[in-house]
């Protein structure tokens, strides 16, 4: 096929971090894009929360010239501690030596929402391609004048609700808090992951003592603990920490929602393809959620890339990017699920089986780095060139 002699269109529906990030990798593939959304950038942006990030998102983002201006807002860790609390078991994970007398690589990053969006929406704007249409609504039509439509709505996506696709999973008997805490303790670059018999416990750090707490437990707990006085909320947190751990101060409102596996059996038809949580949803555990969602968005960038030059039809780019997301979908939320199953429970077997594998992790460094491997970069793309096409 030669190159296509003018521009191809597209239709992002959602201006969350998976949105812009999709509308901006159009983009640099050569495509004109309208990237629109109900919400104004004020309530964009206003979202509380924290993402860890692997190495997976931070190549998606150097690719598209993004990762220098968010270094100013993001936190680097360099050691990752899984604990067991039924056993006590403790494993360590640390970013690879970079060389004698010089620091260990990260392991990972922690960003918060507020800066990362204002970054996204910056770029967006600076983009003659790309036109922004936040704060208003939008009729069908304009979606279909266009020759692909991405949805990246999130997990509610009225679009994919209204088009009637399918939504397979079920909803966890867990619930996530998250509240942002000053810490007493707990180094600069160091993430912690406890694993409770009500639920798993992360702690990421964000710089000057403050860390994303991301707690999960059954909902009615969750409820009841974001509605605690600071004071006792602060208590209970302390109380699960690893040992040595303070929380001294709330930096924000403790917040409650549920949690769900979800998977969409087919992420495109015809023109329109599902992006990020609009396609699947997974529990937070080991911080995939938003690197999954990115993984989708560099796989589409390589598709979109392959139309522009005149490679592949756009049907041919939804039929591929679904093939190509989906092993790594599947194998990611069958293993946060499996994760969350085997260390939510108190039953004996598995307890000796947890405890055998962790041991056998702790004295093993090549499978620590395998399993770290596997979670930085799942069965998606490693890396992109410039345009944002796989080189091999």
């Amino acid at each position: 096929m030669a190159p296509l002699p003018n521009r191809p269109t597209a239709w992002v529906s959602g201006a969350g971090p998976t949105g812009c990030l999709s509308a901006l990798a159009l983009v640099r593939a050569g495509w004109r894009v309208s990237l629109h959304d109900p919400a104004s950038a004020a309530a964009l942006q206003s979202r509380s929360r924290a993402y860890a990030l692997t190495h997976s998102s931070q190549a998606l983002l150097q690719q598209l010239e993004l990762w220098e201006p968010l270094a100013p807002h993001w936190q680097a860790f360099d050691r990752l501690e899984l604990i067991d609390c039924s056993s006590s078991k403790q494993v360590s994970f640390r970013g690879p030596a970079q060389g004698q007398g010089q620091d260990p690589a990260a392991v990972g990053w922690i960003l918060n929402h507020p800066p990362l969006m204002a970054v996204l929406l910056a770029a967006c704007r600076q983009q003659p391609e790309l036109e922004l249409l936040l704060g208003q609504p939008a009729s069908g039509a304009e979606a279909r004048q266009r020759d692909l439509t991405v949805i990246a709505e999130g997990g509610r996506s009225p679009s994919r609700e209204r088009l009637g696709l399918p939504f397979w999973g079920w909803r966890y008997q867990q619930a996530c808090l998250t509240a942002q805490v000053q810490l007493e303790g707990n180094g600069e670059h160091t993430a912690w992951e406890l694993f409770r018999a009500e639920g798993p416990l992360a702690v990421l750090p964000l710089g000057k003592g403050i860390a994303q707490v991301v707690w999960s437990a059954p909902l009615d707990r969750c409820e009841q603990r974001s509605a605690l006085p600071e004071a006792a909320f602060l208590d209970a947190l302390t109380a699960v920490l690893p040992a040595g751990i303070k929380a001294l101060a709330l930096q924000d409102q403790a917040a409650s929602f549920p949690l769900e596996w979800r998977l969409a059996p087919r992420l495109g038809q015809g023109q329109l393809l599902l992006c990020g949580e609009s396609g699947h949803r997974c529990h937070p555990v080991g911080g995939q959620g938003l690197n999954l969602c990115w993984r989708d968005v560099a796989v589409l960038a390589q598709e979109a890339a392959a139309v522009s030059q005149g490679q592949q039809s756009v049907r041919q780019l939804v039929r591929r990017y679904g093939r190509r997301r989906w092993p790594d979908l599947l194998a990611t939320l069958v293993a946060t699920d499996l994760l969350v199953r085997l260390f939510s429970n108190r039953q004996p077997l598995l307890q000796a089986l947890r405890s055998l594998a962790l041991e056998l992790l702790g004295r093993c460094a090549p499978l620590r780095q395998g399993l770290l491997q596997l979670a930085t970069y799942g069965l998606g793309p490693r890396s992109l060139d410039k345009k944002g096409v796989n080189p091999e």
